[in-house]
């Protein structure tokens, strides 16, 4: 077991070097876009990619995940026949919807309310989504693989060739925005050259209508799964900017973005732990292994949220050139809304290790259902305490709608795919965990000193409460230090 959890952290580990700088690099030109471009010009570029993350659901319609279910039924399925299928039927549909977009893009635009003068960009915005769609599948197989090396070198060589050429279209050649998209665009492009090797012995000409109806029935209830995870995610800003005001939204969004810290962990485990489970759930100890994962990711991300909660409050207040900070002291009312975000993802995280079952038992038909009681979670709750607690509220809120989706999983999992997980152990990592929020929220973290001790506090909680024992210690090294010392 403990080389199947090194296995996982090895993985997690090189997903996150590709994840974390690519959620950097993209941290630089939000600043760099802001002081070339107007107001309203760089409202075009925000409002477009909200759309581009909106109709990249609606290209993929769950395949992506239907085809990493289906792939790994070798004694089921001829693997060439999965990729080939899905990889082509993903081609043919996307190149429909590009071409709509194509012809109706001056609608499109329209109905988006962008500037007439913008909307040649909708041509490229309809080849960003083609090619991005083209590149999922051989990017799953990469991960199928377990070639986690090559997929990070080549996402990273996808967001440094964007940032080098949004750098030089817009400073050197003085294009507009539509230097944006057109970077994006060659990026896109770019990336599915450097996938082309995949293909080599996995694409054959054909669509298997059979394997075709399969992986339709899995992954389609994935599109409105998406689209209720979507309102989680974006439903509170509208919801505040009408109960409260502008400056508000501006205020919880700039401290809702440091949530990044869980976000990142969250999305580097999860690049890994879907290959993994699913090349693991016929082993024979596969239930207890993936019980064991949720105990460890607990851990980590519970570590996580305390250091970062407790000290987020100091790093944002570092001074950085012209006595600018990270974040302008304008904005420092709304950091107690930090933890709650943090917590918010840990449970997004727990939801992501709770897939495992429905996925494994091809049960992805409850998604929907799952995500839209999140979204309607989210709704309610925002209405209810935003009146009263303004910023805080929609924190809550968005808290509320991941422990629902979080606990309707894994009911729903368990009935299908049982996982007797550590609740004891569980319980005693949030135990330990809400004391030390507690304690913080009651106003006993005022400076460094105070901070310091709380977090060793918890350290020792997680000791006397038995979370973490030498030997997870150890086992957490080994993982760590001397399988980075090996590669």
């Amino acid at each position: 077991m403990k080389e199947k959890l090194k296995e996982l952290t090895k993985d997690t580990a090189v997903y996150g070097i590709s994840t974390i700088l690519g959620r950097f690099l993209n941290f630089i030109l939000v600043p760099f876009y802001t002081n070339v471009f107007a107001t309203a010009e760089y409202g075009v570029i925000t409002t477009v990619y909200a759309y581009i993350a909106f109709f990249n659901i609606i290209y993929i319609y769950g395949m992506d995940a239907a085809y990493m279910k289906y792939a790994f039924m070798k004694d089921e399925r001829n693997p060439r026949t999965v990729f080939s299928t899905s990889f082509l039927f993903i081609s043919l549909t996307s190149f429909i919807f590009s071409t709509l977009i194509v012809i109706f893009g001056r609608n499109i635009s329209s109905a988006l309310d962008i500037p007439a003068e913008d909307f040649p960009i909708m041509t490229y915005v309809s080849l960003i989504l083609l090619f991005d769609a083209l590149a999922i599948i051989p990017f799953n197989y990469l991960r199928l693989k377990r070639n986690a090396r090559k997929f990070a070198l080549i996402k990273t060589l996808n967001i440094m060739v964007n940032v080098f050429l949004n750098l030089i279209l817009i400073l050197k050649f003085k294009m507009g925005i539509e230097a944006v998209f057109i970077s994006n665009l060659v990026a896109s492009m770019l990336t599915l050259v450097a996938l082309l090797p995949e293909f080599a012995g996995n694409l054959s000409s054909k669509i298997n209508l059979s394997y075709l109806g399969e992986l339709l029935k899995f992954g389609i209830p994935y599109l409105p799964a998406g689209m209720a995870s979507m309102v989680v995610q974006v439903i509170d800003r509208p919801i505040l900017q009408r109960m409260t005001d502008e400056s508000a939204v501006g205020i919880y969004q700039a401290n809702y973005k440091l949530g990044i810290f869980m976000m990142l962990y969250v999305s580097m485990f999860q690049y890994a732990w879907q290959p993994f489970f699913l090349s693991s759930s016929k082993d024979k100890n596969a239930k207890e292994l993936f019980s064991k994962v949720l105990t460890y990711f607990l851990i980590v991300g519970s570590i996580i949220l305390v250091v970062i909660s407790l000290f987020v409050e100091d790093i944002v207040k570092i001074p950085l050139l012209h006595n600018r900070t990270l974040i302008a002291a304008a904005y420092w009312g709304g950091v107690n809304i930090i933890p709650v975000v943090l917590l918010a993802y840990l449970f997004n995280g727990m939801y992501v290790n709770f897939t495992a079952g429905i996925f494994i038992e091809g049960k992805t038909k409850y998604l929907p259902y799952i995500t839209g009681l999140g979204a309607l979670a989210n709704i309610v709750v925002n209405i209810l305490l935003i009146p009263y607690m303004g910023i805080m509220g929609a924190a809550i809120a968005t808290l509320a709608s991941y422990i629902a989706m979080a606990f309707a999983l894994y009911f729903v999992s368990r009935r299908f795919y049982r996982v007797d997980y550590e609740y004891w152990k569980i319980f005693r990592i949030f135990i330990a965990l809400g004391l030390v929020m507690a304690a913080y929220y009651l106003g006993f973290a005022g400076n460094i000193i105070s901070k310091t001790v709380l977090l060793i506090l918890f350290f020792i909680l997680l000791c006397l409460l038995k979370i973490i024992s030498l030997d997870d210690i150890s086992s957490i090294y080994n993982m760590l230090i001397v399988r980075r010392k090996k590669y």
